[in-house]
């Protein structure tokens, strides 16, 4: 039954349809902040084919965020398909198809996800194929760093516009991801009283910045060791790391401030709260021992998240990937952090991130797979027909 229904889904996977939503949506500049357009392009689209769209704000009314909803009178779960409409500050790349791949800006992060998630949702509307149940389809904008920090989904996410489990269709292909840390950025700006001066004439009793900043890396460093020891077999050790070390205007000028910019990653576990509290505690003592100021930006991007492994989706999923591939996705670790964290860690919401086969993420060569659209199209609308007719459970309803 399961492959009859698999035969069924994919026969009504329209690949000319889905190759004409993605290059739509590609069509349409979408820099972090300044998604509005886009929205308004995919709005369009949904509407033309007959469904209802909502466009709630979430807390950022110059791109309200784009909701469908596709269910049945036969209660059951609901499956959300989440997508980010938003692209990186880089140069706008038109689409363009290049033998099987569509090429252009958020081609591969992530608008031929997003089209082939709404591929998806025509599926089951078109074939009658969801016996319970519903989906939830949401795209956003905020989504990149460090233009955006996820605060429209989160804001969605409080307001109850959020499924009982959620797909997200991110370029990742090739494994399960059911572990992954969480990320932040900082920067740290050391400074001394007094104005740059020459190096001849600096004050002796002043602070050197410079050597308050060597200071600061070397801590850094004894703080990734202790780190090396908060690990998981899959996703690797929590991190803490310096990107970038400025300071000075000359090659003799004796400076009066620098700053130091890089991340830190931590595993589930950790609270957010732990990490900035802990980085904080380094940099006041930092300063007291070497008479500087020191001010620093914590900015918090997503949670670490886990994936138990006997979740009723990762068994609708792997059901569905197997039924299409023939074989299981092996699972592993996600190294990246994305919308699914979000959802885990503010509500511990089960999220899978797959999607289709693409590369050249935050470049101006991105690609996508249109075989592998096609084929996200075909699973995602599966792995639906299989999850959400099961009545919830007592230990899956979400408390609010």
């Amino acid at each position: 039954m399961r492959s009859r229904l698999s035969q069924q889904l994919r026969g009504a996977v329209n690949r000319q349809r889905l190759l004409d939503t993605a290059t739509r949506l590609i069509a349409v500049p979408s820099p972090t902040g300044e998604a509005g357009a886009v929205a308004d392009c995919l709005t369009d689209l949904l509407r033309a084919d007959g469904f209802t769209v909502e466009r709630p704000p979430g807390g950022h009314p110059a791109a309200p965020a784009v909701v469908v909803r596709l269910g049945v009178a036969k209660p059951g779960r609901t499956l959300q398909f989440d997508g980010h409409l938003d692209t990186v500050h880089l140069p706008f790349v038109p689409p363009q198809v290049d033998g099987g791949h569509l090429t252009g800006s958020g081609a591969s992060d992530m608008k031929g996800g997003v089209a082939a998630a709404v591929e998806a949702m025509r599926v089951l509307r078109d074939t009658t194929s969801l016996a319970a149940g519903s989906v939830l389809f949401t795209a956003h904008d905020l989504h990149e760093a460090p233009w955006g920090f996820g605060q429209q989904l989160d804001t969605l996410i409080r307001d109850g516009i959020v499924g009982d489990a959620v797909l997200l269709p991110e370029p990742l292909t090739d494994h399960l991801p059911i572990i992954g840390r969480g990320a932040a950025t900082w920067k740290v700006i050391i400074r001394r009283p007094g104005v740059p001066v020459h190096e001849v004439m600096r004050p002796p009793d002043e602070p050197s910045v410079l050597a308050a900043g060597a200071a600061l890396v070397m801590r850094l460093g004894q703080l990734q060791r202790t780190l090396e020891y908060r690990t998981d077999a899959l996703a690797g050790s929590e991190s803490v790391f310096v990107g970038q070390f400025h300071g000075g205007e000359i090659y003799n000028q004796y400076p009066q401030k620098c700053w130091l910019e890089g991340t830190r990653r931590w595993l589930p576990g950790t609270g957010r709260a732990e990490v900035e509290r802990e980085f904080r505690q380094l940099l006041d003592q930092l300063a007291a021992e070497t008479g500087t100021t020191i001010d620093a930006e914590f900015r918090f991007i997503r949670d670490a998240f886990h994936l138990p492994q006997e979740d009723p989706l990762v068994s609708a999923f792997q059901s569905a990937y197997e039924a299409i591939s023939g074989r299981k996705l092996p699972i592993g670790p996600k190294a990246f952090v994305d919308d699914g964290n979000s959802f885990s860690g503010a509500r511990g919401i089960a999220a899978i991130t797959h999607g289709p086969r693409a590369g050249g993420q935050h470049t101006v060569n991105e690609w996508v797979s249109i075989d592998d659209l096609e084929r996200v199209a075909h699973l995602y609308a599966l792995t639906a027909a299989l999850y959400c007719p099961a009545p919830l459970a007592i230990s899956e309803v979400q408390m609010p």
